[in-house]
């Protein structure tokens, strides 16, 4: 496997990789797939609070901050559950910089969390995106899915979404970790 099929599919199964998950109904002719996962050793109501804040001003995106804030982000990733962030309603705007929303195309609280970039978006983007969020409960705890799926809008598309998909990956890895880390510890505080 080379390096950019890795990135795409880093902590995934061959199983996983190739499923049918919530909003890839959105992009059924995706011209690029990104699959990432890993497992949480917590229960999957432990883990959907994490996701149902996820965004620029509520729980932010539990990766590197600090770089997050070069891009003028205003990013600071909260460590505790917040009651005030946690009803998400199709249609809600996620904001990943002040001026950047994706809205919310599909959420099933415990379940799945998908997100769009809207097609009015201004300045429009150079491809058609979503970004789901899946929940799968098993035996050991919870596994995480998070699905991105591009599809280009413009002839020169293609050129933009590599730097796109390298800085995802770096960013969505240390995003799974900290979302792992946080659900743990919610597990582990409400098992004393």
């Amino acid at each position: 496997m080379g390096a950019q099929a890795w990135m795409r599919t880093w902590g995934a199964t061959a199983d996983e990789i190739g499923r049918e998950l919530p909003g890839d109904d959105l992009l059924p002719d995706a011209d690029v797939t990104t699959t990432r996962a890993i497992s949480i050793q917590a229960r999957p109501q432990d883990v959907w609070p994490w996701i149902a804040q996820l965004g620029q001003g509520r729980g932010r995106f539990y990766s590197y901050d600090a770089v997050a804030n070069l891009a003028g982000c205003r990013i600071h990733s909260a460590d505790h559950i917040e009651p005030d962030w946690q009803d998400v309603h199709a249609d809600d705007a996620v904001r990943l910089h002040p001026r950047i929303a994706m809205t919310v195309a599909d959420v099933e609280p415990l379940e799945h969390l998908v997100l769009r970039v809207p097609r009015d978006a201004e300045p429009p983007a150079p491809f058609d995106f979503t970004w789901s969020f899946v929940i799968v409960p098993n035996g050991e705890g919870t596994r995480l899915l998070v699905r991105e799926r591009y599809r280009h809008t413009r002839r020169w598309s293609a050129v933009a979404t590599v730097p796109v998909q390298l800085i995802s990956f770096v960013m969505h890895r240390k995003m799974l970790r900290g979302l792992a880390e946080r659900a743990r510890r919610t597990t582990s505080r409400e098992a004393l």
